[in-house]
Parts: C-alpha cells; structure tokens; sequence
C-alpha cells in the first residue's frame, strides 16, 4: 500500500526476498518461442503478411496514394529544380575523387535517385553521389589502376585507361550494392550502431583531409599520382610540394576565386536562412559564369589549362562487373557499402525525427543495394547522400521523393540534351566545388573539446579514428576505428566502477558511500555494487573488487581457520592446550609446529568448511586465541551484493562466483543478492547454482529489503553500540527501527510516518 503525504510517500509492506515475493504473489507462466517457433513465422504466409512485406518492399505504395497533391506540388518542383542542379554538379566535381571521367558522374546523380524513388523510406534524404563514399571507390581504382602503370601492362593510353577504372568503379559499385542488399535481406540493418556518432564524425573528418589532398593536383594542376596505401597523404604533399614552381596559375587563380566566392554566399545563406525564401544557388551561379568565361576566353588554348572535356550525350549500354575485380576488392565493397548506409541513415534519421514519420533501416539497405547495383551496371559509382544536397532538398520545401525523382529529371536533361555546355568547365572550378562542400565536415574538429567534457571514451574514439583515417587510409582506418571503439566498449565492461553503497538519508536510498555525508552503514554489513554484466572477461575483476572492498581474501581466511583448528586439535590431544570457562589455555611456552608440517599433503582440506563440532568450546576467531596462533580479523558478518545492473551472467563467471560465495559463506560471512532480474534467477535454477551451501532465500528484491531483513536477524538495534549512540541524539534527520523493521524518523511518530 502506497500512501502520498504531501511530497513524501507511505509504504507499508513486509520485507521480501526473492523467493517470499513469489510465494505470495503467483507469477503468470509464459511460453517462450524457441528457435523453431521463430523459423516457423519466418516461413509462414498469410495474406495479412504478404501485404505488409509488400508495402515494405515498396513504401511508395503507402505515401503516393496519400499525396497532397494541391498543398505539395509546388513545393516539390522548386526543391527539385534546386537540388538537380546541385546534383549535376556534384556529380561532374565527385566523378574527380573517384578518378574517372567527370561525365560518369551525372550518371551516379541519376540512377540511383530513380531506383530510391521506389524503394527508400525517407522523403528528404537526396541520394547521389558523396565526397567520403567517391574517395573510398576511388581508392580502390587507384589501387588496380595505378597512375604509373608496369612497362609491360596493355593500358598504352589514357583512354584505355579511364575505361578500366570506369569498370573498376562500377564493378566495386556492383559489389558494394550486393554487400546492402544481403544485409537487408537478412535483415541486418542493425549493423549501424555499432558505428558510433563520434566515429563516424571521426571518419568524414579524415575523409574530408583526404578530399582536400586529392583534388590539389586539380586545384594546381599538378601530375600528381594518387596513393592509396599508408601513409598516402604524405607521399601527395611531397608530390604536390615538389612540383609547386610547376603550378598552373590560371587554375590556381580561378580556384581561389571560386573557394572564396561559393564558402562567403554559404555562410550568407547559413546566416539568414530564415529571410531567405530558398539557399542561394552559388554553385550553379559560378559555375555558369566559369564554363561561359572559359569558353569566351578560350582558357584550354590560352592557359592550358584542364577542362571537363567531351560529355557523351545519352547513356551507355549496361555492363557486368569483372568478376576478377570484385575478388580484389571484396573489403573495399564492405567497407563501401556499411560507410555508405551508416552516412545515409544516419542523415535520414534526423530529418524522419524533423518532420515525425518513420524509417526502416533494413528497407534503406534494401534500396541503397538495389540502388547502387543498378547505377553500377551503367557505369556509375556509388551512392549515399550529400549533407549539403539534402539539406537544399529540404530546405527548398520538398515534401516527398518527388522532388528527388524531379531532381534526377534535372540531371537526365543534362545527360541528354545540354551536357556539351559544360565541357569548356575547368577541372580546377569541379575541385573547388567539392572542396566548398567540405566546410560541415571540417568544421566537425569542434567536436573534440565538446566530447572531452562530455564523454572521454567517444572522444578517444574520434581522435583514433581520425588519425587512423588519414595516416592508414580509410579503409584500414574505418576498421581501426571500428575495432578501437568495440575495445572501448569491451574496456568499459570488463572494468567497471564497482562501488560501495551506504544508505543516505535514513530512507531507502542507497548511493556511493563517497558521495555523500549523511550516511548510515549498519555495522557487520557491507553493500558491494557491479554496474556491468559479468563474465568470464571480468570475473576476476569483480573478485578482485569485491576482496579490496571487504578488505580481506575470504579463501586467504579460511585457509588460516582451518589451520588454526588443525593446531589447536593437536595441542588439545598432548595436552598443550586446556579449556577453561574463560578459552583457552597453554600450558607450554612454545609451539614449534610449523605451517609446512602442518598443511602434509592435506591442503586441498583447508578449502572446506571450518568444523568446530568436535571441539569442547566454541571458536570466537575474533577475539584472543592460544599463542601462535593468528588468524586475519573479519569485521563484518553480512556481504549484499547489487545485482540489479547486471544483465548477464555467464557458465564462466557463475562457476567462479559461486566459488566466491562459498568461500564468503563459510567463514560465516551471511551473502545477500539483490536486484537480480527474473532472467538471471531462471538462468542460474537452469545451470544448478543452486546446492545446499548457496540457497535461493539469498536473494531479495532491493537493498533495503535485504538491509531490513539483517537487521531483524542480526538484531543491531540492541547489539550495535554505535547505532544505539546515533538514536539517542535529537535531530530529524535520525531514525529508530520500528518493531516491523522499518525505518522511522523521531520527528514523524505520531504523525503520518515514513515506513519502509
């Protein structure tokens, strides 16, 4: 019964083991499914499931039906003419990162958008072409197409060679599309937690540097070779570095223009985004401005400088991937493929929380794989979202993925009819767009003081990665981050903050006895607290915690007891020692047996229980024993242990555990567990922890009830003279044990009382 009395609570209740509360209150016996029962749901149709795996394969079908045709339309014709503007242009400016013709480029900006329209789930998201996710496919193609190509190698010209990294991307695109599109099947869209916030800000922060370092043989056009090995970053400045006097000024100039001119409007448009109706679209305007200067300047023939070149119009028939490709490059599809869903869902999640409807991770997968292996087969790269893109798809007011299918309208014209403008383009203004898009990305640095206040374990993490990242490459890096931050997770667990607890306040709350100063310890007892799941990693640990906390190796003890028996036995049988009313008495002056001549091949019969039966006096192992004789003191007579953090507990840590308990038990040291989880309690019944040594009626609901139940047993109220001293004094903040065995304060008697 729970009764308010003003901001303060009544409970009256009898104090509860584990075994009392189930006996009193019947428990509801529910079957569990096993494995079969799973598989049997599995592979079970309905017409009820068949629709519903419809509507998941295809949400089209639930939201195009719902279509606010009136309120939304406009809306999304203007965020698609806006973002398929921008898509074309990243498109062209990525295509550099992966080391393949700009032209490919619009073909990853359209494919992809067509294929989600049917099959993805979030309605802002602007899939296509990302920087991080085009650096990764890149490096992949630099590493099976090098820049320098052997003496004897068949690649004689540049042409050949852009057709072989054209199928190297498109094969690993393939690759990484079938990678996602397994995992949802097998619906493993789970796999994104374990990328955390902070590695995956560490990794496109790396990825970003590597941008930069990639399109500085653009920006100064430069015949830098690309590197993707360790170490690839510094082998490019000592390139770039060396060949400086070399530098083409006209695309320095101009890339410098356009870096200044696209970062100043995007943090004009960032500024007053609110007055603005829509961004302002820099990226087009100088690139308009750029193509139709280089053309009327003839800047390829004046400058020599490097343009975008030959656009073909429409597309190219579809191709298979190279099966001897895809074997090469099996982790950089993984890789691909789990970087590009994590970026992805990550960006669709926030605005699926923005605007309240929701997302299914293994459906994205389903559609990122189909995606990607459609866009593949016709020779583009692979795809995720662009923050900068999507963000001017939702900014510009778009409501559903129409706008994306406009957007790739957009891009479908270009390819079709009006690419040939863009072909007087310097490659060094592309360069300067994708490094414009970066500034997000490079501004996540910042995140390092914050998470060092916040959390030191993710700020590791970020650093790690980083650093992995840009030193490893990314590939390598994303798995030294993913494996540094499962290490954190693994350290976390197997060295928790176990504490010890005292009751704060006189009430039912118990907290770090460190914490505080208004704290009740009852004397004899000692409340031992692991956050963390045990087993086998950290058992020895939490052994080694529990001992330093109780202050005392119970095996340690119980060894000494049982020698101390083993010398007292002798001494009664020759008569060195007599027994009195008042203990023991020696009637030598010396014992000469040693602990060596005592132990005689008997030591595994130290580690059983004390047996003091055969003995005319009862053993008080604290108080003054015969000479010689020494045992460690045990200042306490009850050990609680909180459970209630622990959620698991396996064979090897059980088997360990109940080896601490009993060694706890029989140097008469009473164990209580509380907070146990009913799961836990079944798991242990079922492994047969339970034996006459370690009993169910051990453990109780909370700390208080097991607090209660020893000071009932104990009773410390008569015997405690510390307690007794605490009573006497005339504070409200002091208690008295009711003849229940609850807490009461002094000032509370014959008034509405705070029991427990």
């Amino acid at each position: 019964m729970v009764e308010p009395v003003g901001n303060h609570y009544v409970v009256a209740r009898p104090v509860y083991s584990d075994q009392s509360f189930d006996e009193e209150h019947q428990k509801v016996h529910r079957y569990h499914k096993n494995f079969v029962d799973h598989l049997r749901v599995c592979f079970s149709c309905t017409p009820q499931k068949a629709k519903k795996v419809a509507l998941n394969l295809f949400p089209i079908v639930s939201w195009l039906p719902a279509y606010h045709f009136k309120d939304w339309i406009l809306n999304d014709i203007v965020s698609g003419i806006s973002t398929g503007l921008v898509a074309v242009l990243q498109g062209l400016a990525f295509a550099l990162l992966v080391n393949i013709p700009p032209g490919y480029g619009l073909y990853a900006a359209f494919f992809p958008v067509v294929i989600y329209f049917f099959f993805g789930t979030s309605r802002h998201i602007s899939v296509g072409p990302f920087p991080v996710l085009s650096l990764m496919v890149g490096g992949a193609v630099l590493r099976v197409v090098p820049d320098t190509p052997d003496n004897n190698s068949t690649l004689t010209n540049s042409s050949l060679i852009d057709q072989k990294r054209v199928m190297v991307a498109a094969s690993v695109t393939v690759l990484a599309g079938i990678i996602q599109l397994l995992l949802g099947v097998l619906r493993i869209g789970f796999i994104v937690i374990y990328l955390s916030q902070s590695l995956i800000s560490g990794f496109t922060t790396a990825a970003a540097i590597h941008v930069v370092m990639s399109q500085l043989k653009f920006i100064f056009q430069l015949p830098v070779p690309g590197y993707n090995t360790p170490l690839g970053i510094i082998w490019t400045l000592r390139d770039v570095f060396s060949q400086i006097t070399d530098t083409n000024i006209a695309d320095l100039v101009t890339s410098l223009i356009i870096l200044v001119v696209v970062f100043a409007f995007k943090e004009l448009n960032e500024r007053f985004k609110a007055k603005l109706p829509a961004p302002i679209p820099i990226e087009l305007i100088v690139t308009v401005i750029a193509a139709g200067l280089s053309y009327a300047f003839d800047f390829k023939n004046k400058y020599n400088v490097a343009v975008v070149g030959n656009l073909e119009k429409g597309f190219q028939a579809p191709v298979s991937p190279d099966m001897s490709i895809l074997q090469s490059c099996v982790g950089d599809g993984f890789s691909i493929a789990i970087v590009g869903f994590a970026v992805a869902f990550s960006v669709a999640k926030v605005y699926s929380i923005k605007h309240d409807y929701p997302i299914d991770a293994n459906q994205e997968l389903i559609a990122f794989g189909i995606s990607n292996i459609f866009g593949g087969s016709f020779k583009g790269f692979a795809a995720s979202t662009s923050l900068s893109r999507s963000g001017v798809q939702e900014s510009t007011g778009g409501k559903t993925q129409i706008a994306g299918f406009l957007s790739a309208i957009i891009v479908l014209i270009v390819i079709l009819a009006i690419g040939h403008l863009l072909e007087p383009l310097q490659k060094s203004v592309l360069a300067a767009l994708a490094l414009g898009n970066l500034k997000g990305m490079l501004m996540q640095f910042k995140e390092i003081g914050v998470l060092w206040k916040k959390d030191k374990y993710d700020c590791f993490i970020w650093v790690v990665t980083f650093l992995a990242a840009i030193l490893l490459g990314l590939d390598l890096g994303l798995a030294a981050g993913l494996g540094f931050e499962l290490l954190t997770v693994i350290f976390r667990a197997q060295f928790p903050k176990c504490t010890l607890l005292a009751n704060i306040g006189r009430k039912d709350i118990y907290r770090n006895r460190k914490d505080y100063t208004d704290i009740y310890e009852p004397e004899g007892v000692k409340i031992f607290r692991c956050p963390s799941p045990i087993f086998f990693a950290n058992i020895d640990f939490f052994k080694d915690k529990l001992t330093a906390a109780v202050g005392f190796k119970p095996l340690r003890v119980l060894r000494k007891r049982n020698k101390a028996l083993r010398k007292i036995r002798r001494m009664l049988k020759k008569g060195e020692l007599q027994v009195t009313p008042k203990g023991f008495l020696c009637t030598v002056n010396a014992v000469n047996d040693s602990d060596e001549e005592l132990d005689n091949n008997h030591i595994e019969e130290l580690d059983q229980p004390t047996n003091t039966k055969d003995l005319p006096i009862q053993i008080d192992w604290n108080s003054d024993l015969p000479p010689n004789i020494t045992v460690p003191v045990v200042d306490i007579h009850s050990l609680i242990l909180d459970f209630s953090a622990v959620s698991f507990l396996d064979v090897s840590a059980m088997r360990v555990l109940g080896e601490t308990l009993k060694e706890f038990l029989r140097i008469d040291v009473d164990v209580y567990i509380v907070g146990a989880h009913d799961g836990l309690l079944d798991k242990l019944d079922r492994c047969g922890f339970f034996d006459d040594e370690i009993k169910p009626s051990m453990f109780f609901l909370t700390i208080h009830d097991a607090v209660l139940y020893i000071l009932m047993k104990k009773d410390i109220a008569e015997t405690s003279p510390k307690y007794k001293s605490s009573l006497e004094k005339e504070s409200k903040d002091h208690f008295i044990i009711n003849t229940n065995g609850g807490l009461r304060n002094r000032e509370l008697m014959g008034s509405p009382e705070t029991k427990f």
